[in-house]
């Protein structure tokens, strides 16, 4: 018989290829199987061979002669030589514990089902390949046993029913409030558009106050019943951010550039939440131009004109909020920390009249003393004069949808207000009258937002099958677009997780010196790292 007929010229021959070949692994795979019939023949015999070597020299004296008969190598096993020992599998390694300081900020402690997954940086070749995983949590070898250094962790489930659940001295939400929010998440579910946007003066912009609000509650791409939602909302921002002449553009923005501090906004916190690299390449490109677009005097006007001195503060706000994000997500733009010291000037030298917040520089105080509040709460002077007399001007206000002291916009206003008094009267140590201010608003709110939700007669259903009512806030005033109207009475009910009260930016003290914000003194975790 031929010995190829058996093979074993084409084994030796496959054992000679690279290891990640398919005749390589064929030919392990032959070896083994005759590696048990050929032991099973050859052992015994080498033992008798044995056996009888030492049975017909043992009995001799003087030296012995040993003949070797060297023979030469049959052609067709000369392949043999270049054969190379396989790697021996190495002992799994134990993961090593290593403890990094990471900022905190003040709160109970989440579980670990509520903390951010981090960062993983694809190579250049693999991130356009990325757009199939949206922003599904990115996986990774490291993995939190502490607190996250972001301000997000309050917006998991179980965080969410702390917040909710007590209500002591009525500071808090209620089972109606938050029945009114998931009834409002699943309206914006039910008249999602097929491109991830929704109907309205700005599909842009309507995306990002819908993300914004799925992220407040907690829902990400990978989350049972809104993740779909999500993830097609925020493929649609990531789709939208390009480049036209190497300047940032948002499809589907207003004329005056709204939608793209909105949009941006939205993806800063959705990096912040997600860690996916598109999410976080998209919002760069954003708060770059944000950035790099910023007044001399460190206010922000329509279009992102930069040589304006304009300063608009209901449009610096949404600036404001998106530079805010980004910093809180550690996303790293050239002149970041720069923007946020030139914008705290800003807002305290320029924008700041008497007891409040003009609309533009020089303005008498007004509706938008809420913004301006509240970006100083974020950026970290919440402890600043301007904001102790901000509160004082807006003391009084109440939830309304029309008729509101500080102007027509009624609710754009109290989506601000709302944040404020929250941040003002939940704070550690807070004034006595920013709790009492605080809780009156609330009360307010409570009653008067899940009364004015109109529920629609269709349903939806969720996971398991069951039916759920779906709802929807309409504005009586200049901002009447209902997305946008729901997205804002959404917000402010969610307002108890969707921020921890604090006073500075990233919990980092003390204030307003800016250059310490990326310094840790609250305290530090640990963090596991498999290596």
């Amino acid at each position: 018989m031929d010995i190829k007929e058996l093979g074993i010229v084409k084994m030796v021959r496959g054992l000679a290829k690279k290891p990640d070949t398919r005749e390589y692994k064929e030919a392990r795979i032959a070896l083994e199987r005759l590696s048990a019939p050929l032991l099973a023949l050859l052992l015994p015999s080498l033992a008798v061979a044995v056996l009888m070597v030492v049975t017909a020299f043992g009995g001799r004296r003087g030296p012995t002669e040993w003949l070797v008969d060297i023979a030469a190598a049959d052609p067709d096993d000369a392949v043999l030589e270049t054969l190379e020992t396989p790697p021996e599998l190495a002992d799994p390694v134990e993961p090593a514990v290593v403890d990094i300081p990471v900022a905190v900020v003040d709160g109970p402690a989440p579980t670990a089902d509520e903390l951010a997954p981090p960062e993983i940086r694809p190579t250049a070749a693999e991130a356009p390949k990325l757009r199939e995983m949206s922003a599904i949590d990115v996986q990774s070898p490291v993995s939190l046993k502490g607190w996250r250094t972001l301000d997000y962790a309050s917006r998991g489930a179980a965080a969410r029913a702390r917040a909710l659940g007590d209500g002591a001295g009525g500071s808090l939400g209620s089972e109606a409030t938050e029945q009114a929010v998931l009834k409002a998440l699943r309206w914006l579910r039910k008249t999602q558009r097929p491109d991830g946007a929704w109907a309205g003066t700005s599909p842009a912009a309507m995306a990002g106050f819908a993300v914004l609000t799925f992220l407040a509650h907690g829902e990400t791409p990978a989350s049972r019943e809104f993740g779909p939602t999500v993830r097609k909302a925020l493929d649609h921002l990531v789709d939208g951010m390009h480049e036209e002449k190497g300047v940032a553009r948002m499809r589907g923005s207003d004329g005056n550039e709204y939608a793209f501090l909105i949009a941006t906004y939205a993806l800063c916190e959705a990096y912040g939440m997600t860690r996916n690299p598109n999410v976080k390449a998209a919002a760069e490109k954003g708060l770059k131009r944000i950035v790099a677009n910023q007044s001399p005097t460190g206010g922000w006007d329509y279009g992102l004109n930069r040589a304006s001195v304009r300063d608009d503060l209901s449009f610096g706000g949404w600036a404001l909020q998106a530079v805010k994000a980004g910093r809180m997500a550690g996303i790293e733009v050239p002149g970041l920390d720069a923007c946020i010291a030139k914008s705290i000037r800003y807002l305290q030298k320029r924008a700041f009249r008497k007891d409040g917040f003009g609309y533009c520089a020089g303005n008498n105080p007004g509706g938008l003393t809420g913004t301006g509040c509240l970006a100083l709460q974020l950026l970290g002077a919440g402890k600043s004069k301007e904001v102790r007399a901000a509160l004082d001007f807006m003391r009084g206000w109440r939830p309304v949808w029309e008729d509101h002291p500080g102007g027509k916009n009624a609710q754009y206003y109290s989506y601000y207000a709302a944040q404020c008094k929250y941040q003002a009267g939940m704070r550690p140590g807070a004034a006595p009258a920013d709790v009492t201010e605080w809780r009156k608003w609330n009360a307010a709110m409570k009653a008067a937002y899940p009364a004015a939700l109109i529920v629609d007669k269709e349903t939806v259903t969720d996971p398991a099958g069951r039916p759920c009512a779906t709802g929807h806030w309409e504005n009586r005033d200049a901002y009447h677009d209902p997305v946008m109207a729901t997205c804002l009475c959404a917000l402010q009910l969610m307002v108890y997780y969707r921020y921890l009260p604090t006073t500075s930016l990233h919990a980092a003290e003390p204030e307003p010196d800016v250059a310490a914000l990326a310094k840790d003194v609250r305290g530090e975790v640990g963090v596991v790292v498999d290596l």
